[in-house]
């Protein structure tokens, strides 16, 4: 019956704000760590531990290891993934003040655990986005130990020594190993974790709901929270706008239920928006718990954007499919924000560290802020890694990024079996209760690449329903998609150049018709500064299989030789003669690659609402990716020229290839893409050509007024090549007259 106790004491406490803040203090704790063959056994050794870290770390420390990343010293580790881990701590026993409780508490422990205070079990947990709060009076003496014992990771019985062996748990998958991520799987406790004094009344189950009128100018609101210890317990509730200034202020006294619910209108709003839309505007909420004194005892701040987010049917969607037999129309897809439509312009983010313990908020500071530059105003959160830390969700909020967060679920058959359900259900109810409230959330997916063959998953699946029925249940103004892709969405492809169908990028956009492209890859060889810091000297150049280029995902990494492509670079460059040559012939394929998919998506509107490329960053420095971010924030090439073709309004050009010879004649598509809210007055556009040094004006053309989030096709400009010319790539530039903001140039290859 004693562990039942603390079930329901850690279930009900995942409502509370991750900024959250007790009177009383935390008790300054130091840890150590080891590991056993068997759960009952003591570790031969401990180490010092850091927390939030991972064990892997520790041992790395420890152990005075070389770099985990370099070459393949990452495989040293594989060994302890079927260990027993024993983190403890030794305190003396505090001071409690009358009505004060210890309480040892955990945002995130990885993945199945047990917790002991003085040899004595008090608590068992699987699952590591379900925080911990205990209560340890009662087990106190004048000297304690408590110890978090953490399993082995789980592995699905019967299942390769591949991704298969998350198959039956919810921890994310990637670590597993991937085609850009080493078989690295982290163990440890990976969120803020303390012992605190702190008051026996605690906030709980605090939940802001509201409603915006039609015109948006309009909330209602009701605010519930519940308090524990509620006798004689006064509240306080504020809400402040962004200048600190109060809009709306409750005081009363608590109920001997412990609940309280809050009703209020509040005229003149601001609303929250993504950046490229309008303000992201925060108001302040903050509830105090308070004694009869008016000391207070627990209180709550967080920030509270009002916006309405939708997802509705493409234009045009409706009408498809036009002849019978019929079948049903594609599902919607267009962002719908404060009743305006707008184009989802982003990447799949994955977590930026392996050891995703290490991850804080400068680090996700660095990644967003680069996000924001490259003019993304959405991040899908991948589905085979983390659901963040509450610091990556506030710092979304205040710059003004969408999240479209996938549940930890990626390119797996999981189970209809009712253990995994039920550890999914517990998940993700902890996940929705601290995601939803964050005005950056656009929707709920229930995760990545779940129908096809590989997974072999369908919208029967009982995890998919139960996730469905869970963000109805807790969250359901939010809208809801059961994986990506789902029916009109494009995953893909994610090469330059495709030897099967001898397509380039060009060719396959061209032909290309869906609602959105949620997942579209282009390699890029990293940096030689990191490639010297991964690989060693004397495998540098030329790269070859079966070295740290293939550790890295140089090869055998996809199909063929992905992602370093090198057939592909020798199609068009030749050989290259140094690492640096194949370095940049590399990264200019990736950046004219992105550019040609961004912008020719944008073109694609209004049937066309999404591009997301894959992908944003990556954990470890790889020596080729998809990634615009190579580790651990070094921009490529490639992420200039995405922020380049997503900046809100821009003269653009399509092109049917990139090799051109001399004589043939080279067609300039022309448009004026606008994605940004606001009218474009009209201008004049001037076409050059620039080969070899000298630039020849082409055409000048003229464009009207644009609506907002609107575009114009403009001519079709014609430019015969050249003759008697070295290989060389040229650029095509488009110049609008008294707005440079909107010029832009491409990049194209002249082979004689």
């Amino acid at each position: 019956m004693k562990y039942t106790f603390y079930l329901i004491l850690f279930v009900s406490i995942f409502h509370f704000s991750a900024l959250s803040q007790s009177n009383g203090g935390s008790i300054g704790t130091e840890w150590e760590v080891g590991y056993s063959q068997q759960k009952e056994e003591q570790p031969g050794e401990f180490y010092p531990a850091e927390i939030p870290g991972a064990v892997q770390l520790d041992y790395m420390k420890a152990k005075e290891k070389a770099p985990w990343y370099f070459n393949d010293n990452f495989r040293d580790y594989k060994f302890l993934e079927d260990k027993y881990w024993h983190y403890r701590t030794q305190f003396s026993r505090p001071d409690i003040p009358l009505d004060h409780h210890l309480y040892f508490v955990s945002r995130g422990i990885d993945y199945e655990f047990e917790i002991h205070i003085n040899g004595e079990k008090i608590h068992y947990q699987e699952g590591m986005f379900t925080p911990v709060e205990l209560v340890l009076d009662q087990y106190l003496q004048q000297e304690n130990t408590l110890e978090v014992i953490i399993y082995p990771i789980p592995k699905a019985e019967g299942a390769p020594v591949s991704r298969r062996q998350a198959k039956n748990s919810v921890k994310p998958a990637v670590p597993y190993g991937w085609d850009w991520h080493p078989r690295l799987v982290p163990v440890g406790i990976w969120n803020n974790t303390y012992l605190e004094v702190a008051p026996a009344t605690r906030i709980k189950k605090e939940k802001l709901d509201y409603q915006l009128s039609g015109d948006f100018d309009e909330v209602s609101l009701k605010y519930s929270f519940r308090v524990s210890d509620p006798e004689d317990i006064g509240y306080n509730w504020v809400l402040k706008d962004k200048n600190g200034k109060t809009i709306y202020q409750k005081q009363g006294s608590i109920g001997e239920k412990g609940e309280e619910e809050i009703e209020s209108t509040l005229q003149d709003i601001h609303l929250w928006w993504p950046h490229d839309q309008g303000e992201p505007y925060l108001y302040t909420s903050v509830l105090e718990a308070r004694s009869p004194e008016g000391t207070i005892l627990d209180s709550v701040v967080r920030k509270v954007g009002f916006r309405k987010v939708e997802l509705v049917m493409n234009e045009g969607a409706w009408a498809e499919p036009a002849i019978f037999p019929k079948t049903r129309s594609v599902p919607p897809f267009t962002l719908k924000i404060n009743g305006r439509r707008i184009f989802g312009k982003g990447s799949n983010w994955v977590h930026p560290e392996v050891f995703y313990g290490k991850l804080d908020y400068q680090r996700y500071l660095e990644q967003l802020k680069l996000a924001k530059k490259a003019n993304f105003n959405i991040l899908r959160v991948w589905g085979g890694g983390i659901v963040n830390k509450e610091s990556f969700f506030n710092i979304c909020d205040s710059l003004g990024i969408l999240v479209w967060q996938d549940f930890p679920l990626s390119c797996n058959p999981y189970p209809d079996d009712p253990h995994y359900l039920e550890i999914l259900e517990q998940e993700a109810t902890s996940i929705i209760h601290r995601v939803s409230k964050h005005p950056s959330l656009a929707f709920w997916c229930g995760g990545n690449e779940l129908f096809n063959n590989w997974s072999g998953m369908t919208d029967q699946s009982l995890p998919i329903r139960s996730l469905n029925s869970l963000c109805y249940q807790l969250d359901p103004k939010t809208p809801f998609i059961p994986t990506a892709p789902i029916m009109g969405v494009g995953h893909g492809h994610y090469l330059f150049y495709d030897d099967q169908t001898g397509e380039e990028v060009f060719q396959l956009m061209e032909r290309a018709n869906k609602t959105a492209y949620t997942e579209f890859g282009m390699p890029g060889i990293a940096p030689v500064s990191t490639l010297k810091k991964i690989i060693p000297h004397d495998e540098l150049f030329p790269p070859k299989r079966n070295t740290a280029w293939e550790t890295h995902h140089a090869f055998g990494a996809w199909r063929n030789s992905s992602w370093l492509e090198i057939e592909t670079l020798q199609r068009y460059f030749g050989e290259a003669g140094s690492l640096k040559e194949m370095v940049d012939n590399s990264q200019l394929l990736q950046a004219v690659g992105f550019k040609c998919i961004y912008e020719e998506a944008r073109r694609q509107k209004p049937y066309c609402s999404m591009a997301l490329n894959w992908c944003f960053n990556e954990p470890w420095p790889t020596a080729v990716n998809n990634s615009l971010v190579g580790y651990p924030n070094k921009i490529k090439p490639a992420f200039n020229a995405v922020s380049d073709a997503c900046r809100p309004v821009l003269a653009s050009g399509s092109f049917s290839k990139f090799t051109w010879s001399p004589g043939e004649e080279l067609a300039i598509d022309c448009w004026i893409l606008n994605d940004s809210p606001e009218k474009v007055d009209g201008g004049k556009v001037t076409v050059f050509a620039e080969t070899g040094g000298e630039r020849k004006k082409l055409h000048t053309w003229s464009f009207p007024g644009l609506e907002a989030n609107s575009n114009y096709h403009g001519p079709v400009v014609h430019h015969t090549m050249p003759e008697n010319m070295k290989k060389q790539v040229f650029r095509i530039i488009l110049e609008v007259s008294g707005k440079r903001d909107m010029d832009s140039e491409y990049r194209l290859l002249y082979t004689p």
